[in-house]
Parts: structure tokens; sequence; C-alpha cells
């Protein structure tokens, strides 16, 4: 059963948003690791980075295709999650926990208002 919190905002692009102050951790989505199967590489964003939203910020490879991972908010890389360098299928086993990808600081607040809530998500994603 895939499941999407509440506690966080979605892209159509399938990714998710959890944001904590100035600070909003994002990923993708329990649908999108599921439709990519078996990740086997994760190339991630530089830390200082700024990004608009909807810019490219890395790729995810899987055992059945390579796909860009955009940025749901425009901001400043301020973290990427190093272990996904060695264990990039903990994207697969947590995508919404363990498996996050980078941390931006946000820059444009009121973009986040404009993003999917978990209910209008899961009707995007069946």
């Amino acid at each position: 059963m895939t499941m999407f919190p509440s506690d966080r905002r979605y892209t159509k692009e399938h990714e998710w948003v959890l944001t904590a102050g100035t600070t909003a951790t994002m990923g993708i989505t329990d649908f999108a690791q599921k439709e990519l199967g078996d990740i086997v590489y994760v190339e991630l964003p530089a830390v200082g980075r700024t990004v608009a939203q909807g810019e490219v910020l890395g790729t995810i490879e899987s055992v059945k295709a390579v796909s860009e991972i955009y940025a749901p908010i425009s901001g400043t890389v301020a973290e990427v999650n190093g272990l996904l360098g060695d264990k990039p299928e903990t994207i697969n086993a947590d995508p919404h926990g363990a498996g996050w990808i980078c941390k931006l600081t946000v820059t444009v607040p009121a973009e986040l208002d404009a993003l999917l809530d978990s209910g209008r998500y899961a009707a995007l994603a069946g």
C-alpha cells in the first residue's frame, strides 16, 4: 500500500517536501520509487548550490531508467544525504524517511503553498 504522509507537500513530478522553519527536506515519493524499481545510483546536488523551483537537482538511476530530480521549491542546498552514495537503495526502503535526498534553505516560502497536500497528491498518483 502506498502512503503519503500528511505532514509534507508534494509536486506533480513526485517529489515531497517537509519544512521546519526555513529548512525544507526533500525526496521522492513512495509512488515514484515503486515506479522506478530498484535504485542503483543517485547523483546529488552540490552543497551551496542555489536552485530555482522546477530546476533539475540531480538524477536517480534505477534498473529501469534514469530520471531527473526536480527542485520542489527555490532555495540553497544546505545538506545532502551522504548515505545515498553507498546505499542508494535506501530510497526504495524508506523514501519518506532515511531516503531523503537533500535539505534546502527556503528562499521563496510562498512556493510551498502552491504544492499539493497529501490528499491531492494521492489522487494524482492513484
